[in-house]
Formats: structure tokens, sequence, C-alpha cells
């Protein structure tokens, strides 16, 4: 999807939800989908902020259950009472994350097999999936070899 018509879905969705389209929330749309990393709650306020200074910490973190429920971001929780958003430009919910726990650097992985495993699994117990992911975590072999991260830097 591209961010134009990202950012016309975010328009319509926040008219669903009887919320105005504000230059605080459209500055914290291109500065979400200006990201091409994982990003937490603050390093959007940062972003958002310069683009435009007057956007609001609290707005930051109203906007961005908005935009995960309307599945403009996917959100990645890695078990350390943060949470990461990532831009779904393409609209792929079956992707697969492995997180560096040497330097928490996430990254997503193509993952078609999830939608046919959660389907069949399901089936079996008379369920209908709603949502599912598929979370590793690993050392860096790089790190065990050399001392030395290659992922630190870009994290």
């Amino acid at each position: 999807m591209s961010n134009d018509a990202a950012r016309e879905k975010f328009k319509a969705y926040l008219a669903t939800k009887g919320l105005r389209v504000t230059n605080q929330r459209l500055a914290i749309f291109e500065a979400a989908f200006a990201r091409t990393e994982h990003f937490t709650a603050e390093e959007l306020v940062t972003h958002a902020r310069s683009i435009d200074d007057s956007v609001s910490r609290a707005t930051v973190y109203r906007t961005l259950p908005i935009m995960t429920e309307s599945a403009l971001l996917r959100e990645v929780d890695i078990g350390k009472n943060l949470k990461y958003y990532h831009p779904n430009t393409d609209n792929n919910a079956q992707v697969a994350q492995v997180i560096c726990i040497d330097c928490d650097k996430i990254f997503e992985i193509s993952a078609p097999f999830m939608e046919w495993y959660g389907n069949t699994v399901s089936t079996k117990l008379g369920l209908t999936p709603v949502t599912q992911r598929l979370q590793v975590n690993a050392h860096c072999n790089t790190l065990r070899d050399t001392g030395v991260c290659k992922h630190r830097d870009s994290a």
C-alpha cells in the first residue's frame, strides 16, 4: 500500500470513529510511515515533533491504538514492557518476528504458512482464528564468534 493510500485509509478510519483529521494526527501518521525500522511510542513522539512541534505525547499515545486497530501499524511486543510499531505497508499480517536478544533489533520475515497453520489447529478444536503471531528470540552468531553484534549499530 502506498503512503497516499495509507493516508486516505487513516483519514477514513478516523471518520468512522467520529474523530477529526488534525495536523497533529497527520504529523504522527507521516512520522510513522517515514520509519523503515521498528519504533517505540517515544521515538514516534520525537519524529512527529520534528514534523509539527505542536504534537503532544498524549496525542501520540491516543493515536497509536487507532493506527493499530485500522491495521496501518503492526504492534510488536518483545516481552520487555515496551511495545514497538512498524508500518503495515504491504497489509501482510503473515510475518514472523525474529528478535536479536543481544541488541533487541526486530527482523520481520514473510511467513505465509502461518495462515494455514492457524486455520488447521483452530479448526481441529472447533475454533476460528482471529490473530496469531510467531516470534523467535535468537542470539547473534557474530557476537558469539567475534564479540560484536553486527546488528547493534543499526538497532
